[in-house]
């Protein structure tokens, strides 16, 4: 794309990661066409939106004919809707990448092959095979279905083997239509993201490691760089890029990882911008959202380095008062524009601080002044 160019990039999903694209394409002349089957799909705010189902052919193959490149906002686009994409126009990343992300037991099986090692898994159709893999496995385990789960969703944990009945219950419903994968539960010390972007000439690069904490499954802060995992960055990026390379990927990802007793261990991949990656809007030279727009249009990629240290806030359910962040020093508010409903993600506030004693007495403020001390308390507890 040349400079003079003004390329179409289409979105297929229409959340707040696709809003975030579409504000980072903006600056760079880029417009953004969404599809989502939802007409309130918050991106429709900022970016044009075209209301269809993934399959939808007419809707898809007019959308198809309007932009220049097409790229995914979630992982649950359907594979089959990417492939016939890509028929008509460039699809970034590979409707197969997407469809390896997909699948729980494919892709812990890449991982392996890629020498990430991950818990020990075992594939479940059926109520004697939950059994037997319980054996292979042992509790505690996680017995979850190996597609459409996301942010805890699709997941029982067994605490003992008295759990079994209730693990099927609740999920072997969907065990003939999408298989279930059962993981042993790792006891793990930290749990990191590794955020990377692969350019289309193969081009390659991640910011620093990111340490995470989830409250219920969910993604609650977000902390980078995080001072206690610098000797882990050397090997999380030589994972991501074998990764990468192997999925002849093309665009930004995350592997979340475990820490268990020095060793890194693959959770899973998203194929796509992420959560734990909204930290880089304001506290990385280039943001995940901006690189993954660079990516997928071919353009130069920018520096993933740190401009400090940064702390990200996720908020659920329900927007607190923005005032206490808005009056602290290098604080950030991004409001999602969508309605509050439990359990969904309606935005998330970026402090940012030179370095960490600063940070410290900044998130210390803003976390009392919203009652939000128990959601700081892991990243203070780290600080001090």
């Amino acid at each position: 794309m040349s400079g003079q160019d003004r390329a179409v990039l289409g979105i297929l999903g229409g959340g707040q990661l696709a809003r975030m694209l579409a504000l980072a394409a903006a600056p760079l002349g880029v417009r953004c066409v969404v599809v989502d089957g939802a007409a309130d799909a918050c991106a429709g705010q900022v970016a044009a939106l075209t209301v269809a189902a993934w399959d939808d052919k007419p809707a898809l193959a007019a959308f198809a004919s309007t932009v220049d490149v097409a790229t995914f906002d979630f992982e649950n686009v359907p594979a089959q809707t990417a492939h016939r994409l890509a028929e008509q126009l460039p699809v970034f990343p590979n409707p197969s990448a997407l469809a390896v992300a997909q699948d729980r037991l494919t892709e812990k099986t890449l991982f392996r092959e890629c020498g990430l090692a991950t818990p020990e898994f075992v594939p479940v159709d059926t109520r004697e095979e939950l059994q037997r893999a319980l054996a292979i496995t042992g509790v505690p385990a996680i017995l979850k279905t190996r597609r459409l789960g996301y942010d805890g969703k699709g997941q029982f944990r067994l605490h003992s083997l008295a759990d079994a009945d209730a693990a099927w219950m609740a999920l072997g419903a969907q065990a003939s239509a999408h298989g279930l994968i059962l993981e042993a539960f790792v006891p793990f010390e930290r749990e990191l993201s590794v955020l990377a972007v692969r350019g289309r000439d193969g081009e390659f690069r991640t910011w620093p490691l990111t340490r995470n904490w989830h409250t219920d499954g969910v993604l609650s802060l977000s902390l980078a760089p995080a001072p206690d995992i610098d000797a882990l960055q050397p090997r999380a990026t030589a994972l991501a890029k074998t990764l990468a390379e192997r999925l002849d990927y093309v665009g930004v990802f995350a592997l979340e990882l475990f820490v268990k007793d020095g060793q890194l261990l693959g959770n899973e991949m998203a194929p796509r911008v992420h959560n734990s990656g909204h930290w880089t809007i304001e506290g990385s030279h280039t943001s995940q959202f901006e690189n993954h727009v660079r990516a997928v249009l071919g353009l130069p990629l920018g520096d993933t380095g740190a401009r400090g240290l940064s702390v990200m806030f996720n908020w659920i359910g329900e927007l607190p008062a923005k005032e206490p962040l808005l009056r602290a020093v290098d604080g950030h508010w991004h409001d999602y524009g969508k309605e509050a409903r439990p359990g969904r993600k309606v935005g998330h506030a970026t402090l940012c601080a030179p370095d960490a004693t600063t940070l410290a007495d900044r998130v210390a403020a803003v976390a009392q002044a919203l009652g939000r001390q128990e959601q700081a308390r892991p990243l203070l507890d780290l600080l001090s």
